[in-house]
């Protein structure tokens, strides 16, 4: 197939079947755009639906986010992980607002110099938002041309994306980018999906190579497997007389950045010094039930302890702590598995009280 083949039977396959009744393909802007792309980096749409509504109504220009406390950002993100994105997203709000007038940049170049947005993303919300022909590549796009030209080696690698990218330059069409950008990312999000691809409805089946060989699932190549390292860390939940659990902020670079966490122990003897520190008196810790927590690069195997705490006089939280209250919580940003620990010990105070 031509390029212009090839285009043409995606757009034809997208007038009839692609998606367009997304929250961010309704009144589109630069910004919805953007925070929608961002969100889906790594996640799925359908986990994304319900975040992206919620966030848009709590901040719903880029001059809101820009404003925002990075407290109300990273509360509006529990859940999605990946916080990273969240702490780039607000710091690329206030660039927009504070070097740009509260506009995006009209060029693919100067986008993707604003953090967390990369070649692809920037190339998203210049075709989507603007109808600037611009290539793109995210993982969705990525199975599509690798599998349409049976691509070899790892994606991941740069040689091997330096293939693609021309591949995606050359296909993309100079009429209705924002269309063809849309289809592309439908087309390997509802046919050329990872497992059972349907090539019998693929609008480009006919220049596949991956089809043509009966290999469809041979590609992308997966990047070679590593075995994910093993760690482990107690967490105490220190509950004080209402109910409150003791949490810290943790540094804003690094694993789980900004956002509130429980305090991390090497094991249970480490209690008094805490107890210490915030002039606390212990009872006797209660075992919850482990939860592990995979990361990208490794597995953190986390062993909780409810512990009910008497403050002495006048002690209070200082600085990056603060007693996070279960009854009424704050708006704040916490790690996915400190929130759900957060709920068991919730249930368990809850259960106490009730016996």
């Amino acid at each position: 197939m031509s390029p212009e083949q090839f285009n043409g039977a995606v757009l034809a396959w997208y007038d009839q079947h692609g998606r367009k009744d997304l929250p961010w393909q309704q009144g589109i802007t630069p910004y919805r755009v953007w925070v929608s792309e961002i969100m889906l980096q790594q996640t799925q749409v359908s986990t994304v639906l319900g975040y992206f509504d919620r966030f848009m109504e709590a901040l719903p220009s880029v001059q809101a986010l820009a404003a925002a406390a990075e407290d109300e950002v990273l509360h509006l993100w529990t859940g999605l992980g990946y916080y990273t994105r969240a702490r780039n997203l607000h710091k690329a709000a206030k660039l927009v607002v504070e070097q740009h007038g509260g506009e995006f940049p009209r060029s693919v170049e100067q986008l993707a110099e604003l953090p967390g947005i990369g070649r692809s993303t920037a190339g998203a919300i210049a075709s989507l938002s603007m109808g600037l022909r611009a290539p793109i590549l995210d993982g969705n796009v990525k199975r599509v041309l690798a599998r349409y030209q049976a691509q070899q080696g790892y994606p991941g690698e740069p040689k091997v994306a330096a293939q693609l990218w021309q591949l995606a330059e050359q296909l993309t069409p100079h009429e209705r980018v924002n269309h063809y950008t849309q289809a592309m990312m439908d087309l390997g999000a509802t046919l050329c999906t990872r497992s059972k691809p349907s090539c019998l409805l693929c609008p480009v089946r006919e220049g596949c190579r991956a089809h043509l060989l009966g290999r469809e699932t041979d590609f992308p190549e997966p990047k070679p497997r590593e075995a994910l390292p093993q760690k482990r860390t107690l967490m105490p939940l220190l509950a004080n007389a209402e109910g409150a659990i003791l949490l810290y902020r943790r540094p804003s670079s690094g694993l789980w950045g900004g956002l509130w966490s429980l305090p991390e122990l090497d094991d249970l003897d480490a209690l008094g010094e805490l107890a210490r520190q915030h002039a606390l008196h212990l009872d006797e810790p209660r075992a919850l039930a482990g939860l592990t927590h995979t990361f990208s690069h490794f597995q953190l195997a986390i062993e909780p302890w409810l512990v009910r705490v008497e403050q002495a006089g006048g002690a209070v939280a200082e600085g990056d702590w603060l007693w996070y209250n279960l009854a009424t919580p704050p708006r704040l940003g916490l790690a996915a598995p400190v929130k759900k620990l957060l709920k068991r010990a919730a249930q368990e105070l809850n259960a106490g009280e009730a016996s």
